[in-house]
């Protein structure tokens, strides 16, 4: 994914919640001057083979889900879902976060060699400065949302858990799957409702880019279509 081809559903994100491009922009340029450039060649070990893309909802605790990601040959792992894997005895491959809820866990992980994806964003900015310089930054992959600047990355996506599937994608993954989703879970506030609907009109989108159908998106598939391009349209 380029940003050119990402840009047009990056303003319908903006118009649809009122964020602040400028804001995302001065993130962005927060996290250029605290990163290095990141190979992305070192995920070329991902390439044709099944990449678990988990999610942090509580079902990933179940124990059918737990299988899904320890059966898969590569696991990136959401925010707090690198948290439960651990716990579960999985390794993860990749965290990709932005910061709102384990930056510990990603200080660690970066510590052992495990990249991990750390996103900067309009409303994150006293993150991005307080916990990118704890990062190890051979292991740290910058990102953003909006137009990327070099070192820092935009391989589509909006959420943690959808960017991570476009990391995936962006690196050639075979396969995707998805253990810790829920789409409807009833925990979440409105906010995260919200972007829990974008993020599954971005898997849908991205399912459809890669001729693949995600078994996480069953049931929906043709809402999360129509609204996604309804959003393009407006």
């Amino acid at each position: 994914m380029n940003f050119e081809t990402f840009e047009p559903v990056y303003e319908a994100i903006l118009a649809d919640f009122g964020f602040d491009r400028d804001a995302d922009e001065r993130a962005r340029d927060v996290a250029v001057g605290l990163s290095t450039p990141f190979d992305l060649s070192r995920f070329d070990d991902w390439a044709g083979r099944t990449v678990a893309v988990a999610g942090g909802a509580p079902c990933l605790r179940v124990g059918s889900e737990i299988r899904i990601a320890r059966e898969a040959d590569v696991v990136v792992a959401a925010s707090t879902a690198a948290d439960i894997l651990l716990e579960a005895g999985v390794d993860v491959d990749c965290l990709v976060t932005d910061l709102d809820k384990n930056p510990e866990t990603a200080v660690e992980l970066t510590a052992r060699s495990v990249p991990v994806a750390a996103h900067a964003h309009g409303d994150n900015l006293p993150a991005v400065r307080e916990w990118l310089p704890r990062f190890d930054a051979e292991y740290t992959l910058s990102t953003t949302q909006t137009a990327p600047v070099s070192p820092v990355h935009n391989l589509g996506g909006f959420t943690d858990g959808d960017r991570a599937a476009f990391l995936a994608d962006h690196v050639g993954a075979g396969r995707l799957v998805f253990p810790g989703w829920d789409f409807d879970d009833p925990d979440v506030g409105p906010m995260k409702a919200r972007k829990l609907d974008w993020a599954a009109r971005l898997l849908g989108w991205l399912e459809r880019r890669r001729g693949e159908r995600f078994a996480v998106l069953d049931g929906r598939r043709d809402r999360v279509r129509t609204e996604f391009e309804a959003h393009l349209t407006d």
